[in-house]
C-alpha cells in the first residue's frame, strides 16, 4: 500500500476546492468535509443527509476503530451543508454515485486524485490526503500535537508527527538552519 501526503500548501487545497466546486458540489462538499472534519472517507461516505442537516455536532461511531466520536462542524462545512441537502430525504445517503447508489472510497480516491492532477499536484494523494490534510493545517494552526493526537485517536504524540508529515519536515528545517 502506497503511504499518502497531506496538500501542505493552503493555496492548493484552495485549488482543488475551485476546481471541484466548478466540478460537482457533492464532490466539492466531500473534499471540504474531509479536510475539515479529519474523518476518513470510509465514516464520511456512511453519512446520511440526517446525520448532517441542521446540525452543529456530528455523531458517529467510527468505522474502523468502533470508537464514538463527536465534534463540531465549523461554518464553512454548515453552509456548504444546508446548501447541498436541501430537498433530501434524512435517510438517503449524503454522497450518492451517479447511479444513485452510495459513494464508495474507491469512487472517491480516483475524483481525488484526478482532481489533484487537474490543478498540477504532484504529491501522492488519496482519500487519506484529506484526512492528513485536516491534520497537518491544523497542526500548523494550533501546534497542539496531544489534542491533534486524542483527535485522531492515535496512541503517541511520534505516531501523529509522523502521521501528517512534520517529522522530516522539522528535521530537514533544523539541517538548513543549523550552522556550527
Amino acid at each position: 500500500m502506497t503511504t499518502v501526503e497531506p496538500i501542505k500548501s493552503k493555496k492548493d487545497v484552495e485549488k482543488v476546492e475551485r476546481y471541484l466546486e466548478k466540478q460537482s458540489t457533492r464532490d466539492h462538499l466531500l473534499f471540504v468535509f474531509g479536510t475539515n472534519s479529519g474523518l476518513r472517507i470510509s465514516d464520511i461516505v456512511a453519512l446520511n443527509v440526517g446525520d448532517v442537516r441542521g446540525k452543529n455536532y456530528i455523531q458517529i461511531v467510527e468505522k474502523k476503530t468502533g470508537k464514538y466520536k463527536k465534534f463540531p462542524l465549523n461554518d464553512k462545512l454548515k453552509n456548504l451543508i444546508a446548501g447541498y441537502v436541501k430537498g433530501k430525504r434524512d435517510k438517503e445517503p449524503l454522497f450518492k454515485s451517479l447511479w444513485g447508489r452510495r459513494y464508495n472510497r474507491i469512487t472517491a480516491y480516483y475524483m481525488i486524485r484526478d482532481a489533484c492532477k487537474k490543478v498540477g499536484l504532484e504529491e501522492k494523494i488519496g482519500t487519506h490526503s484529506m484526512r492528513k490534510t485536516f491534520g497537518y493545517h491544523h497542526y500548523q494552526q494550533f501546534r497542539d500535537i496531544a489534542l491533534l493526537q486524542k483527535i485522531f485517536n492515535h496512541s503517541s504524540q511520534l505516531i501523529t508527527l509522523r502521521y501528517i508529515g512534520i517529522d522530516q519536515e522539522q528535521i530537514d528545517y533544523t539541517y538548513n538552519n543549523f550552522v556550527l
